[in-house]
């Protein structure tokens, strides 16, 4: 899609595209608002400034939406094509997916919540390193890292909407 597509596109063909971004109705709403945009950076810009602004509920909200970490998303929803290429890093390895398994349940049992990372880019090791590292965090700062995780991977993501 380009960007004279998404300024003129009806919101609610875009809805869908976005949500696949970031699934929280506030971050849609936000960059729907503000059409039309004159580039790239301004759009990016408004994403970036209402990724900031969610609120503790619309992160875990978000969460929802996304796998752990070494499980191949299912389906052909746009969310699950981009998951699977994202954490194709992960590898088929038997030892490092045990590893992976382990590292989520006990971040979960932490944190009440899944292990989110900006995968791409990373490999398997990189991950479950990030991973063990982020289950010496106390809750107030792993919230704030999940929060920029979905902040990279929403941006991330809005790149492949709008190349």
């Amino acid at each position: 899609m380009n960007l004279e597509h998404f300024n003129t596109a009806p919101p609610d063909e875009l809805r869908p595209v976005l949500a696949a971004c970031c699934d929280v109705p506030s971050w849609v709403a936000a960059i729907l608002a503000a059409r039309p945009y004159g580039d790239l950076e301004t759009l990016t810009k408004v994403a970036d400034e209402a990724a900031r602004a969610l609120t503790d509920a619309e992160v875990a909200q978000a969460l929802a939406a996304h796998p752990r970490i070494g499980d191949r998303a299912e389906g052909r929803t746009t969310e699950a094509a981009w998951s699977r290429k994202e954490q194709s890093g992960v590898g088929d390895d038997p030892a490092t997916r045990a590893a992976l398994t382990a590292g989520n349940h006990a971040y979960e049992e932490r944190f009440g919540r899944v292990f989110l990372i900006c995968a791409t880019g990373l490999t398997a090791d990189q991950m479950l390193t990030n991973l063990r590292a982020r289950l010496t965090n106390d809750p107030a700062t792993e919230a704030a890292v999940v929060h920029e995780e979905l902040r990279k991977i929403a941006l991330l993501r809005l790149t492949k909407v709008i190349p």
